[in-house]
């Protein structure tokens, strides 16, 4: 009798320690897998899926840098509707890739205006266009060719066009009362970056933007990075930068050594690393060391 009381009890904790088990898996599963970020006083990030996106909410209305996808964007306004129910002033975009303005239709009637650079709009509205997928899109409605700027509240937003970079279109956007500056694809912090020749790459150019942003910005800016190695480093300070310019620059020389010393390009392909920037890792090699080498033999 005592041992079936026991089987019993042993089987009902089993039980419940199943029940409960199953319980803390949902909740894990129903936990949100973005991150909804305030840093400085109303400027923060959020990250999902696609390149980061930096946000403004502040007494009088809000920014947003970027827009991943559809789905992420979704995330992204409900999270700012918590904040406040002021418009969206600005969608802006840093670049026309699909994994920062797939989101930009889910702005359609909430953003008053999109703001990008014309080389920008022009990608965006060419690449649509080859894909068949228009009705998708969402494009800016203002454009600006060097500079561009205005304020939300006590927020001053500067949009800085330094020349063709990680594209032909890529610009910097800074939240200059919080010091913040969103960087786009310009900064692929110690990861291998996409080098997008028919977009208007130029890595000697994105060298020089690079050097412009650091001389234009002071030590306490707060960079926000496209993309990173690591998730939770797609922030930091002028260290980063100068890391991705060093590893832009010992491409081009490694590449150019390897013309020299008359290595095909499949032979150049086969590189592990690129000497003097082994602190960038991860997938993607080959597509610098693809863009490098054509780029040297334009």
């Amino acid at each position: 009798m005592e041992r079936r009381k026991f089987l019993q009890g042993a089987g009902l904790s089993v039980a419940m320690l199943a029940i409960a088990n199953n319980r803390i898996m949902a909740n894990l599963l129903s936990q949100p897998i973005y991150k909804f970020i305030p840093f400085r006083n109303d400027v923060g990030i959020f990250t999902e899926q696609g390149g980061t996106i930096a946000w403004l909410a502040n007494d009088s209305g809000m920014v947003v840098v970027d827009s991943q996808f559809v789905d992420p964007a979704a995330h992204l306004i409900a999270e700012l509707r918590k904040v406040s129910s002021l418009p969206i002033n600005y969608l802006i975009n840093t670049h026309h890739h699909g994994d920062h303005t797939g989101g930009n239709l889910a702005f359609k009637g909430i953003a008053e205006k999109v703001v990008a650079h014309a080389n920008c709009l022009a990608n965006h509205q060419k690449t649509a266009a080859s894909q068949k997928s228009e009705e998708k899109q969402l494009f800016a409605d203002t454009v600006f060719r060097d500079q561009w700027k205005t304020k939300v509240g006590s927020e001053r937003i500067q949009a800085h066009y330094f020349g063709s970079g990680h594209t032909n279109g890529d610009i910097i956007v800074h939240f200059e009362h919080s010091n913040i500056a969103h960087m786009g694809d310009l900064m692929f912090n110690k990861r291998y970056p996409f080098i997008d020749r028919p977009g208007g790459a130029n890595i000697q150019s994105w060298v020089k933007v690079l050097e412009k942003a650091i001389t234009k910005f002071d030590k306490d800016t707060l960079f926000v990075f496209g993309h990173a190695a690591e998730p939770d480093k797609v922030t930091g300070g002028k260290e980063e930068l100068r890391s991705m310019q060093n590893y832009l620059e010992k491409l081009l020389i490694f590449v150019r050594n390897e013309i020299k010393a008359g290595k095909s390009k499949e032979d150049i392909l086969k590189a592990q690393n690129i000497p003097g920037a082994e602190d960038y890792k991860g997938p993607g090699i080959q597509r610098s060391l693809t863009a490098a080498f054509e780029e040297l033999n334009s």
